[in-house]
C-alpha cells in the first residue's frame, strides 16, 4: 500500500510540473521551464504478467529544447530491486515514446537518498551497457525555506521543501514560513498545497505543528486535516461509547425489557454518550493543541496555566486561547481579553 508521504513526494509533481525547472538547480542541473505539460499514463505493463507503475509520468515541452518524459518516483527507503526497476522504466519510456526520458527520485532521509543517487550498471565493470544514475531530491539537497517571503514567491517549491525535510530539525520553521505564506493565497491555490504538506508529514512529530499553524486559520481546516481529525475523534468516541453502552445497557435492561425495547435504549443511551464524549474529545484536543503550541514555541508552562487549560471545556473560549496561543510572548497571556 502506497503511504501518503510516497503520495505526496510525487504527486506535487502532477500538480505543478513546472516545479522540476525551479528544483533542479539545487540538484545541479539546468532544465528548462516547460510551456506545456501532459500527464501520461503510469502503468508500464507489457504482455508479461509482472505489473510495473512509474508513480508519476510526465511530458514536458520546452520552447528550445524539444520535448522530453519526466518519470518521478518517490522512494521511502532502500530497495534492492529498485534499481533495476529504474533501469526498466528508462529503458522502456524511451523505447515506447522515443524522447529523452529523466528520472527524478525524492526521498525523505540522507541515508535513502545517498543510496539512491549511487550510479547502478546492469553489464560487467568492463561492459557497463545500461547505466542507471538517477537525479535524487531530499533533504540533503533541497532548500531550507525559513522566510515567508521566499516560500510565498514559490508555494510549491516550500511546500516540498518541508516534505522533504519531514524527518529533519529544520522542518519546524519551515512550515510557520509556508503556512505564513499561505494565509495570502487564495483557496484554491492554498488548499491543495495544505493537503500535500500534511500527507507528506505522515505521523511524524512535525505534523501536529501544521494541523496546529492551519488550523488558527479556519478556511484551512475543511479538507484534508478536517476529515484526519475528525477521523481521529470518531475513533476514539466508538471505543469509548462501545465499553460504556455494553456495560450500561446489561446492567439496566438485561431483565427489564425485552429485545426490541432492549434495542431502542441501546441506541438511544448510545446517541446521548456519543453526543456527551464527542464534546469532552473535541475540548481536550483543542486543550492539547495549545499546549503544544507554547511548547513549540519554547514558552514555560506553568502547572496553573496547564491546569486552567485542560480543565476548559468551552469550545469557543478554548478557540479564543488557541489562537492567542500563536502570538503571546508569555502563556499566561493566553488568557487575557477572554
Amino acid at each position: 500500500m502506497v503511504s501518503p508521504p510516497q503520495e505526496a513526494m510525487h504527486r506535487i509533481f502532477q500538480h505543478d510540473p513546472g516545479l522540476f525547472s525551479r528544483v533542479s538547480r539545487f540538484l545541479g542541473v539546468d532544465i528548462p521551464a516547460p510551456v506545456k505539460a501532459t500527464a501520461l499514463p503510469t502503468d508500464l505493463t507489457e504482455a508479461n504478467p509482472v505489473e510495473r507503475r512509474v508513480d508519476t509520468l510526465l511530458r514536458l515541452e520546452t520552447a528550445d529544447q524539444g520535448s522530453y518524459l519526466l518519470a518521478v518516483e518517490a522512494q521511502g527507503k532502500k530497495h534492492p530491486d529498485k534499481p533495476a526497476s529504474w533501469a526498466y522504466y528508462t529503458a522502456y519510456l524511451w523505447t515506447k515514446y522515443r524522447l529523452p526520458t529523466a528520472l527524478l527520485v525524492v526521498c525523505q532521509d540522507h541515508a535513502t537518498a545517498t543510496w539512491a543517487q549511487q550510479p547502478v550498471s546492469c553489464g560487467p565493470p568492463q561492459l557497463p551497457t545500461l547505466t542507471v544514475q538517477p537525479l535524487v531530491a531530499g533533504p540533503h539537497n533541497m532548500p531550507v525555506i525559513t522566510d515567508p517571503e521566499e516560500a510565498r514567491a514559490d508555494l510549491v517549491l516550500a511546500s516540498l521543501a518541508a516534505i522533504t525535510h519531514a524527518a529533519e530539525p529544520d522542518v519546524d520553521a519551515i512550515l510557520k514560513a509556508l503556512s505564513t505564506a499561505l494565509r495570502d493565497a487564495p483557496e484554491d491555490v492554498a488548499k491543495p498545497l495544505v493537503e500535500f504538506t500534511a500527507q507528506g508529514l505522515a505521523k511524524r512529530p512535525a505534523k501536529n505543528l501544521w494541523r496546529n499553524l492551519v488550523a488558527v486559520d479556519l478556511s484551512f481546516y475543511k479538507s484534508y486535516l478536517a476529515e484526519e481529525v475528525r477521523d481521529e475523534v470518531r475513533a476514539a468516541v466508538r471505543d469509548e461509547v462501545r465499553n460504556e453502552v455494553r456495560d450500561e445497557v446489561r446492567d439496566e435492561v438485561r431483565d427489564e425489557v425485552r429485545d426490541e425495547v432492549r434495542d431502542e435504549v441501546r441506541d438511544e443511551v448510545r446517541d446521548e454518550v456519543r453526543g456527551e464524549v464527542r464534546d469532552e474529545a473535541r475540548a481536550e484536543s483543542r486543550a492539547e493543541d495549545i499546549l503544544l503550541i507554547l511548547e513549540q514555541r519554547g514558552l514555560g508552562i506553568s502547572e496553573d496555566v496547564r491546569s486552567r487549560i485542560t480543565h476548559c471545556t468551552d469550545p469557543e473560549l478554548l478557540r479564543h486561547w488557541l489562537a492567542r496561543a500563536v502570538t503571546v510572548p508569555k502563556a499566561e497571556e493566553v488568557f487575557e481579553d477572554a
